[in-house]
């Protein structure tokens, strides 16, 4: 007894199963007719996001507000850039993170704004781990 599409789309919560996606890889899944990128990021990605300081961001956020504790693996953001709402591509830019072709925004591994005209970081949707390889979006 799941919900129809209908429903799905004005917003009912929607589980992802984590075990398929490989570390470094990105998934994008739908939720509220938005696309949601989810990332496995790999210790690189991590360290690199947590090593810039919150001084040179247009947007000051750090990644561990970005993230759940204990699954600072796993990076969830709506897919859609904050300048004029393209989608970006996932592993593209200057920054192992999202690049907006269509106006040069550039995102970090943490979604994080970094160059471009976009004026705010990649928003992160409401989301909580119902067990360490499923989320629940919504």
């Amino acid at each position: 007894m799941n919900p129809d599409a209908a429903t799905i789309a004005a917003g009912a919560p929607i589980e992802v199963d984590l075990a398929p996606v490989a570390e470094g890889q990105d998934i994008k899944v739908f939720w509220r007719g938005k696309p949601i990128y989810i990332s496995h990021r790999t210790k690189k990605q991590i360290d690199e996001a947590r090593s810039v300081p919150l001084s040179s961001l247009p947007d000051p956020q750090t990644d561990e507000a970005r993230v759940k504790s204990g699954h600072e693996q796993w990076l969830v953001v709506i897919g859609i850039c904050t300048h004029l709402g393209c989608i970006p591509i996932a592993h593209e830019g200057n920054y192992d993170g999202f690049f907006c072709p269509c106006h040069g925004s550039q995102y970090d591994s943490s979604g994080r704004i970094r160059q471009g005209p976009a004026p705010a970081n990649l928003a992160v949707p409401p989301y909580q781990f119902v067990s360490d390889t499923k989320i629940q979006i919504g």
